[in-house]
């Protein structure tokens, strides 16, 4: 392999540097390249973990005053159809609630289309990559290192977005209209959030190595990817034992003696809470049996997955690289 020199203006000939040099010449390389991409990553992160300190701190305000004045059924009748004060052009809590939600799920499509598009495919397709491949730097240690570096940032900010939500949904969760939203909810967050994405980038990598054009492969992968989330919430072949499990709650009514008693459902009936004596009330959701046996099975089937789709992507790349890189 050829070595490129590079002359430092004052330095004199005779210095020969590799373009890119070590380890972390290569990954300097990449955040360099994809800095764009970077930026987007953190700016999603950043937005999401602000929308969740939002909802846990002033965003909650006004449900959690309609709840502690008149329960969970008088906080569906107030707060939640109603606008917060906080923040009117978001709109109620619970609409609200489920935002980050969503931005997991299509974070988790666009990390798919930016590992087929931009980071794999359009390097191929333009020759920057072969262009490594001749700088001392192997196709082997090239992939290694674009799927690395995302998978470290996907993977950390990931994570910190599970673990916020998942303290706003144990501090705030009992504000939330009980139903399908909740449950699905409750079952959604967890360590195979951070499965999904990663998945998404091996998946997305191995769409770029095989189709290696932009356009193409990035819509392959983003179609992919949202079909394997689709799946996730519907049709998992694991679902037939955890198809949509029950939530446990406790929910009552505190009467002024420090009495629980069932909540009365006045729905702001000033008048038949004194009548109950009513001064306050508690509801929380109770952990389900459900939740680990569930997150651990999809956790791991998405990193069994994640697995063979990088190793298949050794493969296509060593099947299809040049015959003088191959060494």
């Amino acid at each position: 392999m050829s070595t490129s020199t590079i002359e430092r203006p004052g330095t004199g000939a005779g210095k020969p540097r590799s373009a890119l040099p070590g380890a972390g010449g290569l990954v300097r390389t990449v955040l360099r390249l994809h800095r764009t991409a970077l930026w987007m990553w953190l700016g999603y992160v950043a937005i999401t973990l602000g929308l969740l300190l939002w909802l846990w701190g002033p965003g909650s305000s006004d449900a959690q005053k309609a709840f502690d004045s008149f329960g969970y059924s008088g906080s569906q009748g107030n707060a939640f159809r109603g606008q917060s004060s906080s923040l009117p052009l978001l709109g109620s809590f619970d609409a609200v609630f489920y935002n980050p939600l969503s931005l997991t799920r299509i974070a988790a499509v666009a990390v798919a289309v930016f590992a087929a598009g931009p980071l794999i495919a359009r390097e191929l397709e333009s020759g920057t990559a072969r262009f490594a491949w001749t700088q001392s730097v192997s196709p082997a240690r090239w992939l290694a290192t674009k799927l690395a570096v995302p998978a470290l940032l996907v993977t950390v900010g990931t994570a910190l977005v599970v673990v916020l939500y998942r303290g706003v949904w144990d501090a705030r969760g009992h504000l939330l209209v009980a139903g399908i939203g909740p449950r699905d909810f409750a079952f959604s967050i967890g360590p195979a959030t951070v499965a999904d994405a990663l998945f998404g980038l091996a998946f997305g990598v191995l769409v770029g190595l095989l189709v290696r054009r932009t356009l193409p492969a990035l819509a392959l992968a983003g179609i992919g990817q949202y079909l394997v989330g689709a799946l996730r919430g519907n049709s998992w072949p694991f679902q037939g034992r955890y198809q949509q499990p029950e939530l446990p709650v406790h929910s009552k009514a505190l009467t002024s003696g420090g009495t629980e008693i069932s909540d009365p459902g006045c729905y702001e009936d000033l008048k038949c809470l004194a009548r109950h004596h009513v001064t306050g009330f508690t509801r929380h959701y109770l952990p389900s049996p459900d939740y680990w046996p569930r997150q651990l099975t999809e956790t791991g089937l998405l990193l069994g997955l994640t697995v063979l789709a990088v190793a298949a992507a050794f493969l296509v790349l060593r099947r299809t690289q040049p015959k003088e890189t191959a060494a």
